[in-house]
């Protein structure tokens, strides 16, 4: 459902239109704001009643690369091309098919696919040695880690005790006393 209904549009359009009271003071008194009347009573006077109308918001890529093409060509804004070609969302949505189309090139403007992704597939047991089950595999797979840990342990505490040493050993640098 819109926020606002076509008669409403309309009416607001038309008391613009009618003269009289500035866009900002009719924006306000209805509780608008004021570039949503300006948007509509351009795309009236573009497009006449139609142009109040829910409309379609689903284009082509075709249909986009004509739109940023008439407006590069005829030098217009983005908010000019939206109005002209009567698009949902005004000037933000051209400017967002040019900024796709400048990083990705055409294939960028292809709609993204909606909803939810599909489930992620389900991944198949890796094929094991006949005659073993998985539960060995993982018993001897968790042997070797723990065999490869205990040995960097081992390293690590001759490594410390080697440094230790070291450090005994060195001679104290301590100078005589002068006297």
């Amino acid at each position: 459902m819109t926020k606002y209904d076509e008669s409403f549009k309309l009416k607001m359009v038309q008391k613009y239109l009618g003269g009289g009271i500035s866009n900002r003071a009719l924006a306000e008194q209805a509780g608008l704001h004021a570039s949503l009347l300006r948007q509509w009573t351009n795309s009236y006077q573009a497009h006449g009643i139609d142009g109040l109308r829910k409309k379609f918001s689903r284009y082509s890529v075709k249909f986009k690369l004509h739109v940023l093409a008439h407006a590069k060509h005829q030098e217009l804004s983005d908010k000019q091309t939206a109005v002209i070609f009567g698009l949902r969302g005004g000037g933000g949505v051209v400017a967002q098919w040019r900024r796709l189309y400048d990083q990705g090139g055409a294939q960028a403007l292809h709609p993204k696919p909606r909803g939810r992704p599909p489930k992620m597939p389900i991944s198949k047991p890796t094929p094991s040695a006949p005659g073993q089950t998985k539960d060995s595999q993982t018993l001897e797979s968790l042997r070797k880690e723990n065999e490869a840990l205990r040995a960097e342990v081992a390293y690590l505490k001759k490594l410390e005790a080697l440094v230790q040493a070291s450090r005994q050993a060195a001679p104290k640098g301590r100078k005589p006393s002068s006297s």
